[in-house]
């Protein structure tokens, strides 16, 4: 069975997609930690990091600082914060949260944003890759 980020790589659930390339997409979380909060994750479903291939770890890695850097000049924040967890959803994903707290980085804390945030937002941060 295909995961969610599957479902929204073959565009079968809609995403507020930022950017992607062959190997590659990045996209708005839709239940963020912060505003910003984006997930990057690779279009080949593997369930753990570090059962990548190293050279797609680092691409991912190389994918994931690209998408940072433009959120930090889209979204106010002191740094952003990067997490991989993977257990709510079994395929590879890297978080990227623009943070002001550390509660921000607990996966606890969410905000609330409009679906026209959301759009704004990812185009936002797509216009400074």
């Amino acid at each position: 069975m295909s995961s969610i980020f599957t479902k929204i790589i073959n565009g079968e659930i809609p995403a507020y997609k930022i950017t992607e390339d062959n190997h590659f997409i990045a996209f708005l979380d839709n239940n963020p930690n912060a505003k910003g909060h984006t997930l990057c994750v690779p279009k080949q479903e593997i369930n753990k990091l570090f059962d990548m291939e190293e050279g797609h770890y680092l691409e991912l890695m190389k994918f994931s600082r690209k998408v940072a850097k433009a959120l930090e000049k889209t979204v106010a924040c002191k740094r952003v914060g990067v997490a991989v967890v993977g257990l709510e959803v079994p395929h590879v994903h890297v978080h990227l949260i623009p943070l002001n707290e550390m509660d921000e980085m607990r996966f606890q804390h969410k905000v609330s944003m409009a679906k026209e945030e959301f759009e704004a937002l990812a185009l936002a941060i797509k216009a400074n890759l």
